[in-house]
């Protein structure tokens, strides 16, 4: 039997955590946080371990010291670029033992990016040889923003990786998804663990089924608010209708496996809904199907995805006619709800809707509120939002276009940089630009300016913010964020804007000019 190192997971299966000797291995994980203290858990684990890091320095991941594992780790830095990459394998066979045990290797997703897909494949290959030829385990530790593509290119390299999971954040617990892991002459594919954390160690959930209810007499009835019929009357016994959303909740609690149907008619009603629909998901079960019937056109896909994550199973766009609605109800009979749904709603709308802020913001508290956004790994990759130049014509200054530019969304920010006015517009399509901009200003925006710049790509719109946040005046860094000044008053959300204008005051002067 092969030797073999253990991940060092609580609560879980070996045949799950096992590493054989030589094998290599990979986790991938949305967070930073979620793999600093993954990889020192791993190391917690061990006898004998080596660490690389090509991101933060190795003596920082192990700042405090782990409680437990080797007394001495190797450590060693690898340059973050691609030519150091490249010849890892050369340096690990000449600076390898056939005693090193477990090696880990430390990253962001952002150093692969820079392979194109015939250098992975050649750098695998070569790492296998050498992993092959010095007898140890390699796990590599992947983090960052761009996991998803790495994550897809992964599943090329079957014969070359032993095992790859990953390791995702859903607010309140972590799931731990695997998509092959091989150990010990036996391979395990396609698992997911729910995981959570008690002193930075992550331990297995024990899940327990949702009890069944004793009666499912309610799984042919429809509980709908009376408008997403369009002044309809019920269509059967089986419907019950109600005034409104509120009379829909009210009743829904009492279901088991009804079909309860709310309609949206306005943007301002999405908390609300997605505090009913959490409820509901949370308090009966997997059995409710929940659907929501847009009835003029208010969401945005953060919206969409915000209700989805609260526990809808369905959403009926605005568009869609009442047949295409009918049938979606029919498509849904006799299905089980299978998503998680975590249990802290506040965090979840922080979460999905991280920007409360709108309007104009001061040029670094823009590129700030930007940055975090960008950050966020719960927002889907490449599509967080569009960032645009706008370089107004010549007849116009900046100053101008600022009192005609109304952004009404939060998460829709502006600002000025010289003689262009950038504008982040959060949860916006390519294809829905136009639209956007034409609702934002107040006269047509093809005669406001003369050309345009655009960034939608998550990599593009960091970089874009990086070089605007270089030419931010001393002056104005130096300025404490958000404190009002003579340029930017705070608003109430936290959010600022241009100031209001001042009010006249009357001055009595008297015969010798004097001011009294």
């Amino acid at each position: 039997m092969k030797n073999s190192s253990l991940l060092g997971l609580q609560q879980v299966q070996p045949e799950l955590m096992a590493m054989q000797s030589p094998g290599c291995y990979w986790v991938t994980c949305q967070r930073q946080e979620d793999a600093r203290h993954f990889i020192r858990q791993v190391i917690s684990a061990q006898q004998s371990a080596t660490l690389i890091s090509a991101d933060e320095a190795p003596r920082a991941l192990l700042t405090p010291t782990p409680a437990a594992g080797p007394d001495r780790i190797p450590l060693f830095s690898l340059p973050k670029n691609k030519k150091s990459l490249l010849k890892l394998d050369s340096d690990l066979a000449r600076t390898l033992s056939n005693k090193s045990g477990l090696v880990l290797f430390y990253t962001d997703s952002l150093l692969w990016d820079k392979l194109s897909a015939e250098e992975l494949t050649l750098w695998m290959k070569r790492i296998r040889r050498v992993i092959t030829k010095k007898a140890f385990t390699f796990l590599i530790i992947t983090f960052g923003s761009t996991i998803i593509n790495l994550r897809d290119n992964l599943q090329r390299y079957f014969r070359q990786i032993d095992g790859v999971a990953h390791l995702e954040f859903q607010q309140d617990s972590w799931q731990y998804r695997i998509n092959w892991w091989y150990s010990t002459d036996r391979l395990l594919a396609d698992r997911a663990l729910r995981l959570k954390q008690h002193n930075e160690c992550f331990i297995a959930v024990n899940e327990k089924e949702q009890p069944e209810p004793l009666s499912r007499d309610d799984v042919t009835h429809y509980l709908a608010d009376k408008i997403v019929l369009e002044g309809a009357p019920p269509l059967s016994k089986q419907w019950v209708l109600f005034a409104d959303n509120e009379q829909v909740f009210s009743r829904a609690q009492q279901a088991s496996a009804a079909t309860v149907i709310f309609s949206l008619t306005h943007t301002e009603e999405i908390n609300s809904l997605a505090k009913r629909v959490h409820s509901l998901r949370r308090s009966r079960g997997n059995g409710l199907k929940i659907v929501i019937r847009e009835m003029k056109t208010s969401l945005r896909y953060s919206d969409e995805r915000l209700l989805l994550a609260c526990g809808v199973n369905a959403i009926v766009p605005s568009t869609a006619p009442m047949s295409r609605f009918l049938t979606t109800l029919e498509g849904l009979q006799g299905l089980q709800f299978s998503r998680h749904v975590p249990g802290n709603l506040d965090a979840l709308i922080s979460a999905l809707q991280p920007l409360q802020q709108k309007g104009y913001l001061r040029l670094d508290a823009f590129c700030i509120a930007v940055s975090q956004l960008m950050s966020n790994t719960l927002l889907p990759e490449n599509d967080k939002g569009l960032l645009v130049a706008l370089r107004p014509v010549p007849e116009l200054k900046t100053e101008q276009i600022l009192t005609l530019c109304k952004p009404r969304r939060y998460g829709d920010l502006v600002t000025t940089l010289e003689d262009r006015v950038y504008l982040f517009l959060s949860s916006c399509r390519f294809n829905d630009l136009d639209t956007a901009l034409t609702f934002i200003f107040s006269l047509p925006h093809d005669q406001l300016f003369a050309n345009r710049v655009l960034w939608f790509e998550d990599h593009q719109i960091l970089a874009e913010v990086g070089k605007i946040k270089n030419v931010v005046p001393d002056s104005l860094r130096e300025m404490p964020l958000l404190v009002e000044s003579t340029t930017v008053e705070k608003t109430t959300t936290g959010a600022t804007r241009m100031p209001l204008r001042r009010i006249p005051q009357p001055v009595s002067l008297n015969l010798e000019g004097k001011r009294r």
